[in-house]
C-alpha cells in the first residue's frame, strides 16, 4: 500500500494543464485508483512522469507505448472512459 503523501503527490501530479489528459487522469485517480492492484498504482505512477505530448499521443491513439506496461495502463484508462462515456 503506497503511504499517503505519496498518493497524494501522484494525485497532483495528474493535473496536467492540458484539458484533454485532466480529464482523463484526474477522473481515474479519484474514482479508479483505489481499484488497482499494488503493482498496477506503481505503473500508474509511473505513467505520470512522461510527457504531457506522449501522454497525448498515447491516449488519442497516435502512437503506440513501446513500454508494454504503461501500454497496458493506458488501456485500462481509456477502457474506463468508454465505459462510462
Amino acid at each position: 500500500m503506497l503511504e499517503a503523501k505519496r498518493v497524494a503527490r501522484m494525485r497532483w501530479a495528474c493535473r496536467r494543464g492540458m484539458l484533454e489528459l485532466d480529464v482523463l487522469l484526474l477522473p481515474f485517480m479519484d474514482e479508479a485508483f483505489d481499484d488497482l492492484t499494488d503493482e498496477q498504482k506503481l505503473i500508474f505512477e509511473r505513467l505520470l512522469t512522461s510527457d504531457d505530448p506522449d501522454l497525448f499521443a498515447w491516449f488519442m491513439g497516435h502512437q503506440k507505448c513501446s513500454d508494454p506496461e504503461l501500454a497496458e495502463m493506458v488501456s485500462i484508462i481509456v477502457d474506463r472512459v468508454k465505459v462510462q462515456g
